[in-house]
């Protein structure tokens, strides 16, 4: 039978070099995503001001905890969808992805309705400032409205990359965000016949660029009849089975909560540092900022081992599964530390672009670097093992394993050590965190129940029959 377009099998041929190619678009999704959102701060912070950038960042806070939700489902349904795949079951991988785009699309459009009506009452649950009430109420409205766009974007490349298709995602990815960074000072400061719309403008660039650029993925996958399209009486599978959404449920809400574990921390940890005045504060947040782009190839790396272990359980090829571990934590190693050593030779001028050459807050910040950011190159060992025991349905351990490391580590060790290392206790935290979630994720990894775990019953179990091979184009 003909290979499927746009598959790719992920259960053969060199696994390291499969494993860079299929990461590395990944990674610069990533880039793209995190880049899109530093720039359209900038048009509101120059545009618009302090409060029209206060706003952004409270209405971006509550939608960050709604896609961790997201986050969890849709990575459920990768790993469905993947060990599918792996088994050459494409109806298999249609019914994950299907019942997952159910889920959620008709789920979202009732947390949009809500999360419109009761707006006002979440900003003021949060204690958003006066001055930027009526601005974050504003834009928090409209990005509600996008919600189902960007949510049915998001699960739609989290599914394609279940098949081993990483280049669409990153090309569809690339048009979201160049939309919305061009038409956010449009639509801010008006042009031509459109009115200047302000705050409003800001949010209205993302829903367009949601809405146009996750239209435009759909209709490329029917246009090219990629893996994942459904037809006919595959249109049914949009209204899943109770034994699909009990699978993406119970799976894909522990996977969001260690997105919200990380949450919490990070806000708990932010009071903490407060608490030292504002320019150690300043100094914190501008170390974050580059501290998100030393991350970025642990989760990306994180996502491919996952989507390439799901397939080859699929395909019961677990001596590939351990091969891939390996290559996972070399290539994690590898990357993570050269952007480390990259990092502490030009915290300097990096720093600088944000907070200026002379500011006191500088020293501060790389001060705080050199202490906290070798600590990544174990959390990007930890990405690839929590990826790979994820892959086979194991989502309760690396959610004990994480929030061990985020409240007990490392805030127990700020808290601990303040007395003895004083403001340090705080920036070394992180690395004791960070070895904590390594050595517990190497034993749950080694000694763990998690080869024994499952996503759910086969797919002859919930079809009624079953489904016929298909040949898959091998991963180039």
């Amino acid at each position: 039978m003909a290979s499927r377009p746009g598959a790719h099998d992920l259960t053969t041929g060199p696994i390291a070099k499969t494993l860079a190619v299929f990461a590395l678009p990944t990674l610069a999704s990533n880039i793209l995503q995190s880049l899109n959102g530093s720039i359209n701060a900038i048009w509101v912070g120059r545009f618009l001001g302090e409060d029209a950038l206060a706003a952004t960042s409270n209405a971006n806070n509550i939608m960050f905890l709604t896609f961790a939700a997201v986050f969890g489902f849709g990575m459920a349904a990768t790993i469905l969808v993947g060990q599918s795949f792996g088994r050459r079951d494409i109806d298999g991988a249609r019914r994950a992805f299907g019942s997952a785009v159910g889920l959620i699309f008709w789920s979202s459009i009732v947390v949009a309705t809500l999360g419109w009506i009761w707006a006002p009452q979440i900003l003021t649950l949060l204690a958003t400032p006066g001055a930027a009430f009526g601005l974050a109420l504003t834009y928090l409205r409209i990005i509600f409205l996008s919600l189902p766009f960007s949510m049915l974007t998001v699960l739609v490349t989290m599914g394609m990359r279940g098949t081993g298709d990483a280049m669409t995602p990153l090309i569809f990815g690339g048009v979201a965000s160049l939309l919305d960074v061009v038409l956010n000072p449009l639509l801010i400061l008006g042009f031509g016949p459109v009115p200047a719309m302000g705050i409003a403008g800001s949010a209205t660039a993302t829903l367009i660029a949601n809405l146009l650029a996750g239209g435009g993925l759909v209709g490329y996958i029917y246009a090219k009849d990629l893996t994942l399209r459904l037809r006919g009486p595959e249109l049914h599978y949009l209204f899943p089975s109770r034994a699909l959404v009990w699978a993406i449920v119970t799976k894909g809400l522990p996977i969001g909560a260690q997105m919200i574990v990380i949450a919490v921390a990070g806000l708990t940890m932010y009071g903490l540092v407060n608490r030292e005045g504002v320019d150690t504060s300043a100094a914190f947040g501008v170390t974050l900022q580059l501290w998100a782009y030393v991350q970025m190839p642990a989760m990306a790396i994180g996502a491919a081992v996952s989507a390439m272990a799901a397939q080859n359980i699929g395909a019961g090829k677990w001596d590939r599964v351990d091969a891939i571990t390996r290559a996972g934590i070399g290539f994690g190693l590898t990357i993570t530390g050269s952007m480390v050593l990259a990092l502490l030779f030009s915290d300097r001028t990096v720093m600088a672009l944000f907070l200026g050459s002379g500011s006191p807050a500088l020293p501060i910040a790389r001060h705080i670097q050199l202490i906290g950011t070798w600590g990544f190159i174990f959390f990007g060992v930890t990405m690839v093992l929590f990826g790979v025991v994820r892959a086979n349905g194991a989502v309760m351990g690396p959610l004990a394993i994480l929030f061990l490391a985020m409240f007990p580590a490392r805030l127990g060790f700020a808290t601990a050590m303040r007395p003895i290392l004083g403001v340090d206790a705080l920036w070394w935290s992180f690395p004791a965190g960070s070895l904590a979630s390594v050595i517990l994720a190497s034993l749950f990894y080694r000694y763990g129940p998690w080869r024994t775990a499952r996503m759910m019953d086969p797919p002859m179990a919930v079809s009624g029959e079953p489904t016929a091979p298909v040949d898959l184009k091998p991963a180039e």
